[in-house]
């Protein structure tokens, strides 16, 4: 559990998606003239590692390297994410850093995946999938919410370029604790590459590979995890048309990373019995009305409880999503079939930002209701998808493959 907390405060610093830089490097770029469209494909590039996720679960599965198949890796990703960002401190221009950035998403994914196998391995074993779950995201969004508190307060008090280089700085500095965890913390046992054990993981993968209810969870998360979104436009919205200011966005940011706690000490003090089957409806009606409140940010105050509101759904729907994804993976097969599915659905988040930034621009004329209602129904239709997953409604359950 302490373990999981670390990799998961770092991940709420250093990935560039959300973390310390995520709000300078936006400020930055719409400094330097930069439309939504044009931002949302920049970023869009720093999806890529989180789409091929199951090529680290793969190599990792397979491929132990110095006697382990899941520490050395994490190590030599945090080295990584440390001199990509330290890098990009000393950089100015968005085409000198782009690879940079995609390095950082690389070193972080590789994390993500190798912790992903973690929880799968023991969620399973333990039957704790979604305790853990919990717990990775709780702290995930307690770094988060100080990440974007001091991503505000960096574009407030210096200069765009400026901002991006310090939240950088203080990215690089991060990884070095997930070094020290897995060194002292993460407690593995040694593995050898034979042909035996090769063999064995090979038909643990076959056997996911073939598992139709596999295929099946896969598409549910995708089109469960799939709608238009409007981060991007929410921020230019708010920037150009409520004029506030970049330090209040950032504090706005925080008061979302507190629904998000929110939801996860929800969770596991009310919820974390509920059965499979009810926690995704429970999540699709709150995912929905809190997508839909966004039709009333009109002030500070409004922004601040719609953004709170939206980050406890959302950590709902993740903790739902993520636990069911968990109890499909197949023994010694854990690290490629969770990130599999996780692959899946950072894949349908890449379509839902850029989807949601072109209605935005190009069909609803830089006009945010429509899109907030567009993305509401869509998290709405995810209800009429749960009868095909023909749950067993048994809580804390593994499933079969």
């Amino acid at each position: 559990m302490l373990f999981f907390a670390i990799v998961y405060v770092v991940e709420g610093i250093g990935q560039a998606r959300v973390g310390v830089i995520f709000q300078p490097l936006n400020y930055y770029l719409k400094d330097i003239g930069w439309t939504p469209v044009q931002v949302t494909a920049y970023l869009a590039i720093l999806n890529l590692p989180w789409i091929i996720k199951p090529v680290f679960g793969l190599v990792s599965d397979f491929i132990p390297l110095f006697g382990y198949r899941r520490k050395s890796y994490l190590i030599i990703s945090s080295i990584c994410a440390v001199g990509a960002y330290a890098w990009i401190a000393r950089l100015s221009e968005p085409g000198e850093f782009a690879l940079l950035l995609v390095l950082t998403s690389f070193a972080m994914a590789t994390a993500s995946t190798l912790c992903g196998a973690l929880l799968a391995e023991n969620g399973q074993s333990y039957r704790l999938s979604s305790t853990f779950v919990g717990q990775q995201w709780l702290w995930f969004y307690i770094a988060i919410m100080a990440s974007s508190f001091a991503g505000g307060e960096l574009v407030q008090r210096l200069p765009a370029l400026s901002a991006l280089q310090a939240a950088a700085g203080v990215a690089a500095v991060a990884p070095l604790a997930v070094i020290l965890a897995s060194l002292f913390l993460l407690s593995e046992v040694k593995s050898r590459t034979s042909r035996l054990e090769m063999q064995r993981t090979f038909q643990s993968l076959v056997t996911a590979l073939k598992s139709a209810r596999l295929y099946l969870v896969a598409v549910f998360l995708f089109l469960y995890s799939f709608a238009p979104g409007f981060g991007t436009p929410l921020y230019y919205f708010m920037t150009d048309e409520l004029k506030f200011s970049q330090s209040y966005i950032g504090i706005l940011g925080s008061i979302a990373s507190a629904g998000w706690i929110a939801g996860a000490v929800a969770h596991r003090w009310l919820l974390r019995k509920m059965p499979s089957k009810a926690l995704l409806y429970v999540s699709i009606v709150f995912g929905t009305l809190s997508a839909a409140s966004f039709l009333l940010l009109t002030n500070e105050i409004t922004a601040a409880i719609v953004n709170f509101a939206n980050g406890a759904a959302m950590m709902i729907a993740t903790i739902a999503s993520l636990t069911l994804a968990a109890d499909y993976c197949p023994k010694r097969s854990e690290g490629f079939a969770f990130a599999g599915l996780m692959s899946i659905m950072n894949l349908a988040d890449v379509f839902s930002n850029n989807i949601g930034a072109f209605l935005y621009e190009r069909v609803f004329d830089s006009r945010l209701g429509p899109l907030i209602i567009v993305s509401a129904a869509t998290t709405a239709f995810a209800a009429v998808l749960v009868p095909l997953l023909r749950l067993d409604d048994k809580s804390d359950e593994a499933i079969p493959a």
